[in-house]
């Protein structure tokens, strides 16, 4: 099946946004720009890539619902500011999937590393996350994404 790959995370901490309302209607870069902008006025280093937490499945959850935390790793140790909050995530075990592709494939995506995790005798322990690798871009009049796709797992006993 699909390059699924399980992967040990390290800890990370991270600043992030939270946001509610659907999943293709993130400002994304209203978001990265306060999210770098907020790491260069505090003075530590950010990561390279953007990430996002998904805390609702859309297929469940109305869309105004849908709650979602936009993130970016950060090296140093500071206090959030206004809605700008900074947690640690912690070390996780996680099943992986690449994704090259319009956002409408997401859902594709996540179908197959979920089935990978049922058949492969794991079962999805937190959200799925999204590690962005590089800046969209439009081919053809479609929005094409790269991203990583993690979902945090632990072997079924």
């Amino acid at each position: 099946m699909a390059n699924v790959k399980v992967e040990t995370r390290k800890a990370t901490t991270l600043a992030y946004i939270e946001h509610m309302g659907p999943y293709d209607k993130v400002p994304w870069n209203e978001y990265m720009e306060r999210l770098y902008g907020f790491a260069k006025e505090k003075k530590v280093m950010p990561g390279f890539y953007p990430m996002a937490t998904y805390t609702n499945s859309p297929a469940c959850t109305p869309p105004e619902e849908l709650r979602s935390e936009i993130a970016i790793p950060i090296h140093g140790d500071v206090d959030g500011q206004g809605d700008i909050k900074v947690k640690k995530l912690p070390a996780m075990k996680v099943a992986t999937i690449s994704h090259k592709g319009p956002g409408s494939e997401f859902k594709n995506t996540y179908a197959k590393l979920t089935e990978w995790i049922k058949e492969s005798g794991y079962e999805i322990t937190g959200p799925p996350m999204e590690i962005y690798s590089k800046k969209p871009e439009v081919k053809g009049g479609e929005t094409i994404l790269y991203a990583k796709v993690l979902m945090p797992v632990k072997k079924k006993q």
